[in-house]
């Protein structure tokens, strides 16, 4: 199926299926037909939607959201099981669920414009995960090492700061920042988003003032939501 099928697909759905289902119909394209994302939007956006009440603005990034979480979830799984590349159907509905419920105006008034500061030594693995923030209005900046990240904490307010677990500078690093950002006094909501999402590693992060901690992309997006009241 070419990407002119798929467009003219869409535009048939569109007169089906209710406001839950876009997010849906975004996800089974990326994940299932393999379709870069910047492919969908290019095309919805040449449609003047309106569904749910939305603006096509809205809407378009609300498929956005959903189709990168859908390929975040996709990448987890890959790296986890090489044979198993794509989500399930019940990750599918999640996915699209979970979106939709975030993309309500009271919601979106106080996500647009909040800034995170996402410090990765490699954040080119997280590049789904924020894209799927971003259709939300979120700004990101992003820190490369403890050292970085407080120097930006110094000079800069944030609303939620992300933090891998172990870079270079040693296997913990993500609960060295943690305590040094508790030093300064600062309170922002801290997410580790690392590789185990073991029931101890956890409650260990909760026990050390972390809002939360999680290795999955539909987790994160809760988390980040959630914590920005």
């Amino acid at each position: 199926m070419d990407i002119k099928q798929i467009t003219e697909l869409i535009e048939v759905l569109v007169s089906l299926i209710s406001a839950i289902s876009w997010p849906l119909v975004a996800v089974f394209i990326v994940v299932f037909l393999g379709k870069p994302i910047k492919e969908i939007l290019r095309n919805v956006s040449e449609l003047s939607l309106k569904a749910g009440g939305f603006e096509a603005q809205a809407k378009t990034r609300e498929i956005e959201a959903a189709a990168s979480l859908g390929a975040a979830v996709a990448q987890e799984k890959s790296a986890s099981k090489p044979e198993n590349k794509i989500a399930t159907e019940n990750e599918s509905f999640k996915i699209a669920g979970l979106v939709n419920r975030v993309f309500q105006p009271r919601v979106i008034n106080r996500l647009i414009n909040r800034k995170i500061l996402w410090v990765d030594d490699r954040p080119d693995n997280n590049f789904y995960e924020r894209r799927s923030l971003e259709a939300l209005g979120i700004q990101f900046t992003i820190s490369k090492s403890t050292e970085d990240a407080l120097n930006k904490l110094r000079q800069n307010n944030y609303d939620v700061i992300i933090s891998d677990m172990g870079r270079p500078e040693g296997d913990r690093a993500g609960y060295k920042l943690l305590d040094e950002i508790q030093k300064m006094g600062i309170d922002t909501p801290f997410i580790i988003y690392s590789g185990s999402n073991l029931p101890e590693h956890k409650a260990e992060a909760r026990q050390r003032g972390a809002y939360g901690s999680t290795n999955i992309a539909t987790e994160l997006f809760e988390l980040v939501v959630l914590s920005i009241g």
